[in-house]
């Protein structure tokens, strides 16, 4: 029988390419995003079928998380993988940044990423078995390069809140690990960052001098939701092109 994972922010970008890798390896895929329309789009757009699920899931709401968890169940009968991928990547000025803009930031990619293992990480442990992929980031690495402050924070707590649920679910035959992906070649990316900025970045401070494939990272998250992992628990994994090494 073919493993079921749910993506958050399943609607675009990465979170997008993930799910059709997912769904392309074999297994059955919920499509989750903030709104029924764009969760039933990013699922038509991987041709629909049997094998795809789409649910709103607003990551901003615990709720939503234990009711796409429970159409999930009533659909398929388990949920053995869990990709908490969505987030919002604005680029304000640190010095610009309000309050009401940070705690957006911070409450989408921090806080859904842990309702996301309370949530999932419970069930799997009570089945004993799962897999747990959280979407980091170099800017959570080495401080950000054309990102903002409040992304780069939330994405160095996401490092830190995998470390913690890996240990908390290791007895229980879960696994919980991080990827952590430089800058991709998205649409939302060149999007961000203006193209002068964009290309300077990539010329000097890219070693491989070049945007990554997000495929790659689509594919690692792919055999980090394989049984075989088994042992590798509370890492992350960087896909950054050398701008930081350790």
């Amino acid at each position: 029988m073919s493993q079921v994972a749910l993506v958050t922010g399943a609607a675009q970008g990465l979170g997008h390419i993930i799910a059709g890798q997912l769904l392309a390896a074999g297994f059955r895929v919920a499509v989750t995003d903030r709104t029924d329309a764009l969760a039933t789009e990013a699922a038509a757009s991987l041709g629909g079928g049997a094998n795809v699920l789409p649910l709103k899931l607003d990551v901003k709401h615990k709720g939503d998380f234990e009711a796409a968890l429970a159409a999930t169940l009533d659909r398929w009968g388990g949920l053995q993988v869990a990709v908490n991928n969505a987030a919002m990547t604005p680029t304000t000025p640190v010095m610009q940044i309000t309050p009401e803009e940070f705690d957006e930031v911070i409450a989408v990619n921090l806080r859904g990423t842990l309702f996301g293992c309370q949530v999932f990480g419970a069930h799997m442990a009570k089945a004993g078995y799962g897999r747990l992929i959280n979407l980091a980031s170099l800017a959570g690495q080495n401080g950000g390069t054309a990102s903002g402050a409040h992304y780069a924070s939330s994405k160095g707590a996401i490092l830190t809140l995998t470390k913690i649920f890996a240990r908390e679910l290791a007895a229980s035959g879960v696994t919980v690990n991080a990827v952590a992906p430089g800058p991709m070649e998205l649409p939302s990316v060149r999007a961000a960052v203006p193209p002068e900025r964009l290309e300077k970045l990539i010329n000097e401070m890219i070693p491989v001098k070049r945007l990554g494939n997000p495929k790659f990272v689509a594919d690692l998250v792919v055999t980090l939701a394989s049984p075989d992992a088994d042992f590798t628990t509370g890492a992350t994994w960087d896909v950054n092109g050398g701008i930081f090494m350790r």
